[in-house]
């Protein structure tokens, strides 16, 4: 087939369905081949990006793959008679190779391998190792999708928590409500498989070709359901309201290696199931938020690193304030739907600040886990109808930051912040709040103005540098004038900060050598967001794969 890049669509030729969206592509392709309409006989969408760079001229960017009647030879013929027009650069024959699931391996292992944790590393390990006949055994404190969104509900109605079911725990991990985005800045052929199998499960088939794809959050419980299914049809078993309270290691301390994990599951009735389960392969997907496990790890003397991470608030916006900024004139065409934005800034101190986790038309939500705790995040849903735009703002904490060598002080630091939040909302998971402008004079807020906040639990009105280490204060307050200057009104006197946001990525890596095996246990496979191996969903699931397959080497040769 050929690829053909750089197709510009005018907005005056969409009206906002997909129908518009492929006849304009279609006469697109036309016109750059210069052939007449029954010679090509398919067009399919590669990539669709919004170019706003000139706000009176904001139009798609597409790259398309094209099949011509008469195969390879007339695609062959037509770029020899593309080859002089400079015009018609671009252009070129290209061959489809995308990644599968890997096939059922000749020979099972004794003892199933198990994994830790159903976000996206573990439901696409799992999947993978299901797919290859080694009938992985898929452990989650959590609950399934739906009783999940049961409890989610509960929680931000009620201010009742459920520990071990919320928006961090649970299948599909905290990326089931934190708007469902695939960006990535990673390249991996695996992407396209990721991407097929969200498709296959529900998702929207444009995410296979939007620049900046999401599924959103009222879609994503489904998707998740469907990919559980299919790891239970191939054979993968899932174990809900289960958690890893132990790992046994053979081998000595000279050279330990995984022999078995001790599990505990809470009946609806109440009583606690214990159970031992033989493995030689414990892949530990559990995101950065199952602290315990951490803790574990650490007590079993498995080799774990200070990592950067980041901390912050998130910030909101009014929606149609974003999208004028953005799309000029333009604004509210039906084609282009809430504008996204991302922003970093390097500042003289040496410390950099950055969006995270943008939600156009979404919502600041309600992500605590631990008792006593604060924990703010973003989603969106698919319409991304919402009438504010949030995200998270966000300032690295380096390792030297942190006192002592504890690998887990991070860890702390967060819980920290996170009960000073607790202790500034008043109780009842209320959380700190702060209009942008008394933020920069340091000046406590009383009420909001323009844009209202849209945190579930509801927000106290004062300050949030309570709730942040000193120097993440200091480095936002630095920051938002300078995003201010790349993305006009960010400094919104008006706009609002909600505190505080502390889980946007793991403060320790379990240290992982070759075979993505532990470094210093071996049959311990870490993998995904929380062992320090990715930073979003695309990455967290290819990690989980690239595990999958190196279990499926260790285990069945």
């Amino acid at each position: 087939m050929l690829e053909i890049s750089n197709l510009k669509i005018a907005l005056a030729r969409l009206d906002g369905t997909p129908e518009s969206e492929r006849r304009a592509v279609r006469t697109a392709v036309l016109r750059r081949l210069h052939v007449a309409p029954d010679d090509v006989t398919g067009v399919e969408l590669r990539r669709r990006s919004v170019d706003a760079r000139k706000r009176d001229n904001v139009h798609l960017t597409v790259t398309a793959r094209v099949t011509l009647r008469g195969g390879a030879n007339a695609e062959r013929t037509l770029l020899a008679k593309l080859a002089h027009r400079k015009n018609d650069r671009g252009i070129q024959q290209v061959e489809d190779h995308t990644p599968l699931l890997p096939p059922r391996v000749a020979k099972s292992p004794a003892h199933r391998p198990v994994v830790v944790g159903a976000g996206c590393a573990g439901l696409f390990c799992a999947l993978a190792l299901a797919s290859a006949g080694l009938d992985p055994i898929l452990v989650e404190r959590g609950d399934d999708a739906s009783r999940r969104g049961e409890a989610v509900r509960r929680f931000n109605e009620t201010g009742e928590l459920d520990c071990e079911s919320n928006i961090q725990f649970g299948a599909g991990g905290a990326g089931t409500f934190s708007d469902g985005k695939l960006t990535t800045g990673t390249k991996s052929a695996l992407h396209h498989l990721v991407l097929d199998t969200f498709v296959e499960a529900g998702a929207a088939p444009e995410i296979a070709w939007d620049a900046k794809p999401h599924i959103g959050s009222d879609v994503l419980p489904g998707v998740v359901d469907h990919i559980c299914a299919r790891i239970r049809e191939l054979g993968g078993e899932i174990r809900f309201r289960t958690r890893l309270v132990g790992i046994d290691m053979a081998g000595g301390t000279t050279s330990p290696r995984v022999e078995a994990v001790s599990l505990e599951r809470r009946e609806p009735s109440g009583l606690l199931v214990e159970e031992r389960l033989r493995t030689d392969a414990l892949v530990l997907a559990c995101g950065h938020s199952a602290r315990d496990v951490f803790e574990l790890l650490r007590d079993l003397g498995v080799a774990l690193d200070r990592k950067t991470f980041a901390m912050g608030v998130r910030i909101e916006h009014l929606q149609a304030d974003i999208d004028r900024v953005q799309y000029g004139p333009s604004a509210g065409h039906p084609a282009l739907g809430a504008a996204p934005y991302k922003l970093v800034a390097h500042l003289p101190s040496g410390r950099s600040a950055y969006s995270f986790c943008m939600c156009p038309g979404g919502y600041v939500v309600a992500a605590a886990s631990e008792e006593g705790g604060v924990v703010t995040n973003g989603m969106s849903l698919a319409a991304r109808a919402g009438t504010n735009a949030n995200s998270g703002l966000l300032a690295n904490v380096l390792p030297s930051d942190l006192p002592g060598d504890d690998p887990l002080a991070g860890i702390e630091l967060q819980r920290q912040c996170e009960r000073s939040a607790f202790e500034m909302g008043g109780g009842g998971y209320v959380a700190p709040a702060q209009l942008v402008g008394d933020f920069l004079r340091r000046e406590a807020s009383s009420a909001a103005g323009r844009v209202s906040p849209t945190y579930p639990r509801g927000v106290a009105w004062g300050e949030v540098d309570g709730c942040l280490p000193p120097y993440v204060a200091e480095t936002l307050r630095e920051a938002i004038p300078a995003m201010a200057r790349h993305l006009r009104g960010f400094d919104d006197a008006e706009a609002v900060l909600t505190g505080v946001e502390s889980r946007s990525s793991s403060p320790v890596r379990v240290t992982r050598g070759e075979g993505f095996q532990s470094v210093s246990h071996a049959g311990l496979f870490p993998a995904g967001e929380g062992a320090g191996y990715a930073g979003g969903i695309m990455s967290a699931a290819t990690d989980g794969l690239r595990v999958a397959d190196a279990v499926i080497c260790a285990l069945a040769g």
